[in-house]
């Protein structure tokens, strides 16, 4: 028996090949399944079985393409409706794997067909759960995601989850190995452990969650608490879950028309396409076409592209760094941004050789604002996360969180200028790069982020544990 956790950190999610005798089976892969072929085929193995733990909300499975590729079934759960040819499986029933066995255990309340696959040996042991969203290392999957097609409340799938997991997961053995869909930094929940392996044993002990004395009452209001509004891309990503999409390699064809500067501007002024820089962060201060906005590939790319561009069906033009272009498509489309109808050939440089018309945002380093933001002179602006706001912040900072930006236009200064911060550098040049976009230009970047402007000795207000907010 071999069980591979295929892990992509930019999506904080793993996929599993399993394999017995020659037979695989696959557990929620990602888009591009070319992988996957490959790992069979140098295994002489064949995939006998898809598995899906849910309709996956923050990225675009490869299950429609995979199916069509091997002819290997897709598996979900009891309330599956897919629109293509799929098993649905009931409660307990079992798959046979060449010398295993994998068993579906309904476990509703992160969404109502959420199913975790129970893995038993060739002696018939419970060796691990492949646990979807139900279970997190660290946190259970958050309740609010499903209620608008479930028509209950995210309380009403709070409670459901509750039983869940204290009649399916909790029973078993302390030994059993836990395999979650997502690790730190996922949507899907909200304290989510960077280890992305475990024992049930240890989640147990550990995970709030599954405290043996808690009510359900309890259980309810600690896991609906604090809970963000989920990106607004989710609902179309469960749409082409449950609906199917097309092929990625068309996807990869259509993106990866080279465009000349020339084609390029007017690919953007004739069609409704963003433009989008991927470059890092340094790069686009220096230098960026006018309007674009930038998220890089060196940070939390398909997420940010997820939750700031929203629209799946949104035309893209892509700056890139130099041969990279096929990376920036794939990323995209794993989120279900197929609409890249081209990139600029020869990257950011040759239009600026063609003597196109750019735009530069103002850097400055920690240590040259301090003075006028410690002296209330110039006002600046926080575009982390509540929680990290909330932790620990420059004194008189206006929070502006990048998540819903343009919720905030109206807090920034019309003509006198102001201050942008992050962390580190890389979610606030996004957040110029929109300011830009919708007009703004009065501010000036700190380079190096809330990081920066500590250590160099900025005010900041007392320090509070991110966990008790």
């Amino acid at each position: 028996m071999k069980i591979e956790q295929i892990y992509t950190g930019c999506l904080a999610q793993g996929a599993y090949y399993i394999k017995s005798e020659g037979e695989v089976a696959i557990i929620d892969p990602l888009r591009e399944v070319g992988p996957y072929l490959k790992r069979v085929a140098n295994d002489n193995a064949k995939v006998k079985y898809i598995f899906e733990t849910h309709f996956h909300a923050d990225f675009v499975s490869g299950h429609v393409t995979l199916s069509k590729e091997t002819g290997a079934p897709i598996i979900y759960g009891p309330n599956a409706n897919p629109s293509f040819d799929a098993i649905i499986a009931k409660d307990g029933q079992e798959f046979k794997l060449g010398k295993i066995t994998i068993v579906a255990l309904h476990t509703p309340g992160h969404t109502m067909e959420s199913t975790t696959y129970l893995l038993k040996d060739e002696n018939g042991k419970d060796h691990a759960i492949f646990s979807g969203d139900t279970l997190f290392l660290g946190d259970v999957g958050r309740p609010d995601l499903a209620q608008k097609a479930a028509d209950m409340t995210q309380e009403d799938l709070a409670g459901i989850l509750f039983d869940s997991l204290r009649t399916k997961i909790m029973p078993l053995a302390n030994d059993v190995i836990v395999y979650p869909a997502h690790g730190a930094g996922s949507a899907c929940g909200k304290n989510m452990m960077k280890e992305t392996v475990d024992t049930l044993g240890n989640q147990k002990s550990m995970n709030y969650a599954l405290r043996a004395d808690m009510t359900k009452e309890e259980f309810v209001k600690e896991v609906t608490h604090g809970l963000l509004p989920p990106p607004k891309y989710f609902p179309l990503n469960v749409k082409m879950n449950k609906e199917g999409y097309e092929n990625f390699d068309e996807v990869l064809d259509r993106g990866t028309t080279a465009l000349s500067p020339k084609e390029f501007e007017i690919a953007a002024n004739e069609t409704d396409a963003i433009v989008l820089d991927v470059r890092h962060q340094d790069e686009f201060v220096k230098g960026h076409i006018p309007r674009s906005i930038f998220i890089g590939l060196n940070g939390d790319f398909a997420p940010w592209v997820g939750a700031l561009i929203a629209d799946v069906k949104q035309p893209l033009l892509l700056v890139t760094p130099e041969g990279k272009e096929e990376e920036a498509i794939t990323r995209l489309s794993r989120v279900g941004f197929d609409g890249t109808i081209g990139y600029l050939k020869g990257g950011f440089e040759a239009w600026r050789k063609d003597a196109k018309e750019y735009d530069t945002i103002t850097s400055l380093t920690a240590k040259e604002v301090i003075p006028k933001i410690n002296s209330k002179e110039i006002p600046v602006f926080d575009v982390r996360k509540e929680g990290e706001y909330g932790s620990e912040h420059v004194l008189n900072a206006t929070h502006t969180p990048l998540s819903s930006l343009n919720d905030y236009l109206s807090e920034f200064p019309e003509k006198s200028t102001f201050y942008v911060h992050c962390a580190g550098g890389y979610r606030s040049v996004i957040a110029e790069s929109i300011l830009k976009s919708r007009g703004i230009h009065n501010f000036i970047d700190i380079a190096g982020g809330f990081g920066a402007l500590k250590s160099e000795g900025a005010k900041v207000s007392d320090f509070v544990c991110p966990t008790t907010l």
